[in-house]
């Protein structure tokens, strides 16, 4: 009897896609299964190795990678951040709304 494979273990792997990262080519797996999306973010990584390697003073890729891997998490943080600050705004006008309607439904009651 064959065993019994782990289908969420397999639905995790994702399909796997090829993508080109500052000439090199990497087999990789697109997890969310969006394989277009996984290219997408693969050639943005590329771009951004790129761009660095124009001002940077190394032609090592190791290094490059890292120093786009600390610009795109440097964007992601900043993203995180502006998202909180304006998901806080939401909250407070949200609540200034329900409170303005609150007081209009308790004033039409009266």
């Amino acid at each position: 009897m064959a065993p019994k494979q782990n289908r969420g273990n397999m639905e995790s792997q994702g399909q796997s896609v090829n993508v080109r990262i500052y000439n090199q080519t990497y087999a990789i797996r697109a997890s969310d299964g969006n394989v277009e999306r996984t290219q997408q973010l693969a050639a943005m990584v590329d771009e951004r190795m790129r761009e660095i390697a124009k001002s940077a003073l190394t032609s090592d890729s190791l290094k490059l990678a890292i120093l786009a891997a600390l610009h795109i998490a440097d964007e992601l943080d900043k993203a995180n951040s502006k998202y909180e600050e304006l998901d806080q705004a939401l909250l407070t006008r949200s609540n200034e709304c329900a409170t303005m309607l609150d007081q209009l439904l308790k004033d039409h009651k009266q």
